[in-house]
């Protein structure tokens, strides 16, 4: 911390916002001191330089060690840097992107260089008045155009009115390639320069030196085939030695019939690396080769060069004393070609090469490049105006999201955060609370103790062709549609278009309201999941029953008789105590229900909707409960660790806050007709259905004896229902069970 003074006499103003206490930065002397401000109370410690709302060259500008990332020495020494040069400091405020150069500070000396540079940029551009814009540095190359020397030590055709000086530039940059200058134009430093001489000199010297060439024109011709035949000549003398040595091993030696076997069903054409490898002719044993012989046709064109460009007429053979000898007649003449020097200036002819050895402009050329060099200190500081202008315009935009997050919670819906990148629309909602992400999986992992419901999806549009990934943040509304795959619209903070798909979402309570309804939902989604699985278990398995049944074999016929003595006889007694015990059950849930129905009746209506509300609570009150705690320690921050920044407070979403980040569609009061709408019922049909399923219930209550309970007079008048009937009609059914046990015998049909 080099550049945090331990002075902390400056008086600093503070505002609660986001459930913390936070500096407020709204003057130039704010500004200017905050190097006295503790680290400790600065909101954020450490941003990344990329994926947001600011410039990436101002971004790069204020990076002052390079490393990627925004930390408070960065932000302090650039405080420091800027402010020593305007002489109103609270012109930063503005975020112009514009400055009249007669607000520069000329009495401190990056002011005074500042000032100098930006009015040789007005006067270079033709421009009148004193303010200069970043759009009058965009184009550093139009700044330099029309200046004859601008400090990079480059010097092109522009450079002198000189015309042999001119013609030298052109030469050297032609041969050298040159460099680029400020000016867009391409032009020769002191090291080309010096080359360029050089290679001059050295040309013409390899050439006062020439050899004569010992086969005239054809000489590099016979070099060539010679240097490509040399090794497979001396194979071949080599294997004529050997076979002369052990005739019994000249077959060989030779080329071998089979190896031209394995290859002639190919196509031969695609097989020279293989039948270059076999010897250059026929091994006799002579150390000699005719020149009329049968030559490998892989070096046959090379070896005919030989024959006719490098031997006598009279010749007939070559021997390894003739081969030897031809090489030994260009041996020098090779040498000297090999060793030529200054080959990039050839192509200029050896006239020209000797009319610019004979000028000598290259001491003039070496003053052109001093004097330009000399600007170089005036025209890095054309540089320095750029820098400063895009300080200036993004700096205090940078502070309200670094040590403060002003902008995050301005009460102004346009202005956003610097983490803000944009809108998504979805599900009849807009999120203002999108941010960049640069991997789903690894920031989703992080982004669960923010206590939001999050939205992660991936963006497309033709217009670029890499993929965006935003989270959204939804903080009003119900969940509604949103599920994995749902389609979206988003819109970046420069109004193109994407389309969005949800990829993946973190499930937090959204609001209070929403809350209530969760544990109702949970129960119906689990009734649903359930019904679903017994539904496709039963279809699984009558299927499976369906396919065994058409794969099994066919049964036998049976015996109709056989099938008589095998039917069970049919059991009256045991279906009349099936019914007698269905009979219990309907009775004892009818007593449940008028116990239950008896114990309201007798609670005053006050006491009804208490018991109402109570059972309200206890189903919804727990989620209620915990969806409220939740919503207040809804916080950005791990949403912005997860982006790699080193956030120092807390960055609470409150409810009424929240309420600003998600906008949900609202339409006025109106009455519409569907035309596909199923047609209602009349009002006195509605009436009538009514009173009559209220005569129905209650009629279905006096029937089942629920009424009972509120009073004896409404007693079911089914028998079932009397105890001591029921209690008699199970004593007889057992009974009449015994009886028919031992009497009733059921005898088989013939």
């Amino acid at each position: 911390m080099s550049f945090i003074t331990k002075e902390k006499k400056y008086k600093w103003n503070f505002v609660n916002i986001g459930g913390s206490a936070r500096v407020r930065i709204n003057s130039g002397e704010d500004i200017a001191h905050l190097a006295e401000l503790d680290p400790k109370m600065w909101t954020v410690l450490s941003c990344p330089t990329t994926g947001l709302e600011i410039d990436d060259k101002s971004l790069k500008y204020m990076d002052c060690d390079g490393d990627g990332k925004l930390r408070i020495n960065d932000v302090i020494s650039v405080s420091q840097w800027i402010m020593s040069m305007l002489k109103d400091k609270d012109l930063i405020l503005k975020g112009s992107n514009s400055i009249d150069i007669n607000d520069i500070n000329t009495d401190d000396a990056n002011g005074k260089k500042l000032f100098s540079s930006a009015k040789q940029i007005l006067e270079n551009l033709g421009k009148e008045g004193t303010v200069i814009s970043l759009s009058d540095t965009a184009d550093i190359t139009a700044i330099f155009a029309k200046t004859r020397f601008n400090g990079d030590g480059v010097i092109t055709e522009a450079s002198t009115d000189d015309a042999d000086l001119k013609a030298t530039i052109t030469a050297a940059v032609t041969t050298t390639a040159g460099v680029a200058d400020r000016s867009g134009a391409q032009g020769v430093n002191a090291e080309l320069i010096e080359s360029f001489y050089k290679n001059l000199n050295d040309y013409v010297a390899w050439c006062d030196a020439k050899v004569e060439a010992p086969f005239g024109d054809n000489t590099d011709a016979v070099i060539n085939a010679y240097n490509a035949l040399d090794a497979k000549v001396k194979d071949f003398f080599m294997r004529s030695k050997l076979a002369a040595f052990s005739p019994n091993s000249m077959a060989s030696l030779d080329i071998q019939t089979s190896r031209i076997d394995a290859i002639s069903a190919e196509n031969l054409s695609t097989k020279n690396d293989e039948i270059a490898a076999y010897p250059l002719t026929h091994i006799t044993g002579k150390s000699e080769i005719d020149i009329n012989a049968a030559i490998n046709p892989v070096w046959d064109s090379n070896f005919n060069t030989i024959k006719s460009l490098a031997l006598d007429a009279s010749k007939t053979v070559i021997t390894e004393n003739d081969w030897a000898e031809i090489g030994g007649k260009f041996a020098a003449y090779q040498a000297w070609r090999n060793a030529k020097a200054g080959a990039a200036v050839e192509g200029l002819g050896i006239d020209a090469i000797k009319n610019f050895i004979a000028q000598d402009k290259k001491a003039e050329l070496l003053d052109l490049v001093a004097q330009d060099a000399a600007l170089k200190e005036e025209s890095d500081n054309i540089e320095m105006v750029d820098k400063f202008l895009y300080i200036f315009r993004d700096f205090y935009k940078l502070l309200k999201n670094f040590v403060t997050f002003n902008d995050f919670y301005n009460k102004d819906n346009d202005v956003k955060a610097i983490f803000q990148c944009g809108t998504l629309i979805i599900d009849q909602r807009a999120c203002k609370f999108c941010m960049r992400v640069n991997d789903t999986a690894k920031h989703s992992a992080s982004a669960a103790p923010s206590g939001m419901y999050l939205v992660y999806c991936d963006c497309t549009t033709k217009s670029k062709p890499a993929k965006l990934q935003i989270v959204a943040a939804m903080t009003v509304g119900d969940i509604g549609a949103l599920s994995v795959g749902k389609n979206g619209v988003f819109y970046d903070n420069d109004g193109l278009e994407w389309d969005a798909v949800i990829t993946k979402i973190i499930d937090n309570p959204i609001n209070i309201s929403q809350s209530f309804w969760s544990p109702y939902r949970r129960m119906a989604t689990a009734i649903e999941n359930l019904i679903n699985k017994s539904a496709a278990d039963k279809d699984a398995k009558m299927m499976a029953n369906a396919t065994a049944s058409i794969n099994a074999a066919p049964a036998k016929t049976a015996d109709p008789k056989a099938a008589a003595v095998a039917a069970p006889p049919f059991d009256i007694a045991k279906f009349a105590g099936i019914f007698a015990a269905i009979g219990m059950a309907v009775g004892m849930i009818g007593t449940a229900l008028a116990s239950i129905f008896k114990g309201l009746f007798a609670l005053k209506w006050w006491q009804l909707i208490i018991l109402f509300v109570g059972i309200i609570l206890v189903i919804s009150g727990p989620a209620m409960v915990m969806a409220w705690m939740k919503l207040r320690r809804r916080n950005i921050a791990p949403l912005l660790n997860a982006n790699g920044w080193a956030i120092n407070s807390n960055a609470k979403i409150s409810i009424p806050f929240g309420e600003t980040l998600t906008e949900i569609a609202k339409y006025p009061k109106m009455k519409l007709n569907d035309p596909y709408a199923k047609k209602g019922m009349k009002p006195w049909q509605s009436w009538f259905l009514s009173i009559f399923t209220a005569i129905l219930i209650v009629v279905v209550l006096w029937l089942f004896n629920v009424l009972s309970g509120v009073s004896p007079k409404l007693k079911s008048p089914l028998p079932r229902y009397n105890k001591a009937e029921v209690e008699n009609v199970v004593n007889d059914t057992i009974n009449i069970q015994e009886v028919v046990e031992e009497n009733i015998v059921v005898e088989p049909t013939n």
